[in-house]
């Protein structure tokens, strides 16, 4: 399930509050660019930041504004399995086709502990869950073991590997077949990641070359795995500077560069600093990116 590129999306701010005209003007860009799906609040949406009623304002519009035209995953995640609930509660009754939930961060639970908070929160909805492995963040690996258990479950559809590791993911896929879906949360990696049984990715780079990241995944599935190559590397470059200072600071600085929204962070992130911003847009240019 959600197969192909969906695009993690940034959050735009005006004076620190959402603002939503420039949401929909990157949300249509990326449909333009061909995307397969949209994925709001999630990490690169700063929804750390978020107060709860913000991450409903953002997950509501973001469904008003695609309009049923690809599938919208909300990020519903958090260190709080009663909170979870409650947002992926609010994702389902607003409209959303499915709900992206982190590894609670910071807190560390044991691996049944994961099983007990992703089982609370899929038997409280209907709505398909897709589970998000991503060490680098929270300090807690869900290992292929775990992930094989809640994969059991009805409306568990999916994982998003943020891992890098391939042999990782290749034991998910060993283990579950084709019981879950694996999407790939490593720009870097997809076209090998794709090779090992995965179905997707819900990436960060899509956000400025939506065209190019859909390029990758079509070529693979036409056997044109030569040229899919080619785009892999070609993006190559950008994906190490969308990583060079936390994400998402680079992109969206990047974002912003191409004119969709304003480089406002939250604290505590601060905008990227000159000299990698300075290689950030000699990289969009050499894309040929349309700069404003």
């Amino acid at each position: 399930m959600f197969p192909g590129v969906m695009s993690a999306l940034i959050t735009p701010f005006a004076d620190g509050v959402f603002d939503r005209d420039a949401f929909a003007a990157h949300i249509e860009y990326q449909l333009a660019g061909g995307v397969d799906g949209v994925v709001p609040c999630g990490t690169t949406g700063e929804s750390a930041t978020l107060t709860h009623d913000e991450h409903k304002t953002v997950i509501t519009a973001c469904i008003e504004i695609v309009a049923g035209r690809v599938p919208v995953l909300a990020g519903t995640g958090s260190n709080s399995t009663a909170e979870s609930v409650e947002l992926t509660k609010f994702a389902q009754s607003a409209g959303a086709d499915g709900a992206l939930l982190i590894t609670p961060y910071y807190n560390k639970p044991t691996q049944g502990g994961l099983i007990a908070h992703y089982k609370a929160v899929a038997e409280a909805v209907e709505l398909p869950i897709v589970l998000y492995n991503v060490p680098g963040r929270t300090a807690l690996n869900m290992l292929p073991e775990t992930v094989a258990q809640l994969s059991d479950l009805p409306n568990v559809v999916a994982i998003k590997e943020a891992t890098a590791n391939m042999e990782q993911c290749s034991n998910i896929h060993r283990l579950c077949g084709d019981k879950i879906s694996l999407i790939s949360g490593d720009d870097a990696t997809f076209l090998p990641f794709l090779s090992i049984g995965g179905s997707g990715v819900i990436s960060v780079a899509s956000n400025l070359d939506p065209k190019r990241m859909s390029a990758i995944y079509e070529h693979w599935n036409k056997g044109e795995i030569a040229q899919a190559r080619a785009v892999h590397e070609e993006l190559l470059i950008l994906n190490n500077l969308l990583f060079c200072e936390t994400s998402p600071i680079p992109v969206k600085a990047a974002v912003s560069m191409l004119g969709f929204c304003r480089d406002e962070l939250r604290l505590p992130l601060l905008p990227m600093s000159d000299a990698p911003r300075a290689n950030l847009r000699d990289e969009l240019t050499r894309l040929g990116l349309p700069l404003k």
